[in-house]
């Protein structure tokens, strides 16, 4: 990994976000006093341990925890209090077990607390269902859980599928309040960009939030200089892609949850699974998440070599060294080895997994695919993978990198691949194709958009039934998509000579064996090095515009402010997006911090756009 070469700034205290969440949640506990049962929805357990764990909890009054389920709750407890997101379900499930007590004339005090906001709906549901006048609602206001030092999630993962296939958009003022809470605390922000649709309703929101608010934030001196806002769709291919940083395939392989990982007996040598932290407190992790997964191995059997030199030292030393050795450096050198064998066991894990002919015939079929060669073999491999019923999730993840880098299928192709997906897979993805085909990942060529200019001027000199052979001839082709001039024009497929060198990589590319640069990442660097859109006009277009650029505050800020640049990332952000922007502060200046409504991969966004679960 190449070292810094320009010292970022440092970066702001986000644990402030953390305590801050829990004291508002222990304030609204203490609204109900005495003791009480928490039902917590599963999806808010593992971020509500990091927040505040069983013991704090007990401390405010909370008996027993019971997790909500569509089994009925047994609780002797007089007063219950349910943690949720404001979900139609929910609402109905608490008034069944409100009307439940009613029916048995049990009496009992209910609290329902929203995290991180109510809707309109949710009231509603209790009115119908007749509990509204029992129950008593709150709102945590949770909308930010730091992750690691420069990683911040909001936690909702339903947030890709509610907006970019139902076109729900409820969370966006959710998002629009993270953003104001961490410009108050951390700000004032200097300068937003953005691109998407969904960027620039949040981008709105926000100043509508900045104006009302009537407190002054001028006089201080902000930690954050930039905020850049993508939506998820502006760059399909990134998340489509095989991730091949260390962390990015911890995430693909164990998936890493709420900052932390469950690491099974393959990897523990042992019975039981161990439940690890990843952040930058494991010392072993910070240096080699964000390296490509070849240098990863070397580096952990050197790492190996010096612990164990570390350990020799104790060979010859006197009573009274031995004393500080034990007092000072051993307990650090066990925590450190047993962090130690436990990535080497997650690499060897994912070596056997991902060494195997399979996945060198994916990288390939992928590279093949975004630099637009081949592109017959790879549809004939995506064939076979789907008639070999190696994965649903992976045959679709190769069918919408090939649409989305083709600008669409052609008829013939897409119907082959689809009756032969439902045929290796079953019927019940036809709502699964339908539903890609809404997002914009997987559809078909309409008739004559693949008319090209050359053909329009030739079509007007021969007769209507030439012209059309020759439409079926220039149909027959792979359309020049969206993808390719977009990539042409931002430089995204690296033109080398020789072999990529993924010890020293040159630029963002070495995240995927030095094939792609992300273009979120691209979009990113030519913004902050423009300081504008100017120049990048025709891209914007391809990418359907709604860009943006916007002075917020014209407070004088030093130079540390203005080269931390906050990366939202609006229906999730992958690992390997986050490596690629780490090394482009290293290389700029830069210090990034990445706000994302979740941490995504293919996996998780194929798998929400499922209807049938695979």
């Amino acid at each position: 990994m190449a070292s810094d070469r320009m010292g970022g700034p440092e970066l702001p205290d986000f644990t402030i976000l953390k305590r801050l969440a829990r004291d508002q949640l222990i304030y609204i506990l203490e609204q109900l006093p005495g003791k009480k049962d928490l039902i917590i929805e599963p999806d808010l357990m593992s971020p509500l341990d990091r927040i505040a764990n069983v013991s704090i909890l007990k401390q405010h009054g909370v008996d027993k925890l019971y997790k909500l389920e569509s089994k009925p709750i047994y609780s002797n407890c007089d007063q219950l209090c349910f943690l949720v997101r404001p979900r139609i379900h929910h609402m109905k499930y608490i008034a069944n077990l409100v009307n439940t007590d009613k029916r048995a004339e049990r009496s009992r005090k209910y609290k329902i607390i929203f995290s991180p906001q109510k809707f309109y709906t949710c009231d509603m549901i209790l009115e119908q269902e007749g509990i509204f006048g029992d129950v008593t609602c709150d709102e945590w206001s949770f909308y930010l859980l730091p992750l690691d030092d420069d990683i911040i999630s909001m936690e909702l993962p339903e947030f890709y599928r509610d907006y970019f296939l139902e076109g729900d958009q409820r969370w966006i003022g959710t998002v629009a309040k993270a953003l104001h809470l961490l410009n108050s605390i951390f700000g004032p922000v200097l300068r937003a960009y953005g691109i998407g649709r969904c960027s620039k309703m949040v981008h709105e929101l926000w100043k509508e939030l900045m104006d009302e608010d009537e407190s002054d934030h001028r006089e201080r001196r902000p930690d954050l200089g930039v905020v850049f806002m993508i939506d998820r769709d502006v760059d399909y291919v990134t998340p489509l892609c095989s991730q091949v940083v260390y962390e990015g395939l911890v995430d693909d392989i164990f998936r890493i949850k709420c900052g932390s990982v469950e690491f099974g007996p393959e990897v523990t040598s042992s019975e039981k699974s161990i439940k690890v932290l990843l952040n930058s407190q494991d010392k072993v992790f910070e240096e080699i998440r964000n390296e490509h997964f070849s240098n990863v191995s070397n580096f952990l059997s050197q790492k190996a070599r010096n612990l164990q030199s570390q350990y020799d030292k104790r060979r010859g030393m006197d009573i009274k060294q031995m004393k500080t050795f034990v007092s000072q450096e051993l307990k650090g050198l066990k925590q450190e080895h047993r962090l130690l064998s436990l990535h080497i066991g997650a690499s060897e894990s994912i070596m056997k997994k991902k060494t195997k002919q399979d996945f060198q015939d994916f990288l390939k079929t992928e590279h093949s695919l975004l630099e637009g060669f081949d592109i017959r073999e790879s549809i004939s491999f995506i064939e076979e993978h789907i008639n070999r019923q190696v994965s649903p999730i992976e045959s679709l993840r190769l069918l919408c990198l090939l649409s989305i880098t083709e600008n669409g299928l052609i008829t013939k192709d897409y119907r082959s691949l689809k009756t032969q997906y439902l045929q290796s897979y079953g019927p019940a993805h036809l709502l699964t194709f339908w539903n890609l085909k809404r997002a914009g990942l997987l559809i078909e060529q309409v008739p004559g958009d693949t008319l090209t200019a050359v053909e329009s001027k030739v079509s007007r000199l021969v007769t209507d039934k030439a012209a059309g052979k020759l439409t079926d001839a220039f149909s027959s082709l792979a359309k020049k998509s969206y993808f390719r001039a977009i990539s042409k024009r931002l430089g995204l497929i690296p033109r080398i000579d020789g072999e990529y060198d993924l010890r020293v990589p040159k630029d963002m590319a070495y995240i995927f064996s030095g094939a792609y640069v992300p273009l979120s990442c691209k979009l990113i660097e030519q913004v902050l090095q423009r300081k504008s859109w100017s120049g990048l006009e025709e891209v914007t277009r391809l990418l359907n515009g709604n860009e943006f650029a916007d002075q917020i505050s014209d407070n004088k800020t030093n130079s540390d402010s203005q080269r931390t640049i906050v990366a939202l990332f609006l229906g999730g952000c992958t690992f390997s997006e986050i490596s690629a922007l780490r090394f482009l502060g290293k290389e700029k200046g830069y210090r990034f911090i990445f706000i994302t409504t979740s941490i995504m991969n293919s996996g998780r966004m194929l798998e929400s756009l499922t209807e049938t679960k695979t």
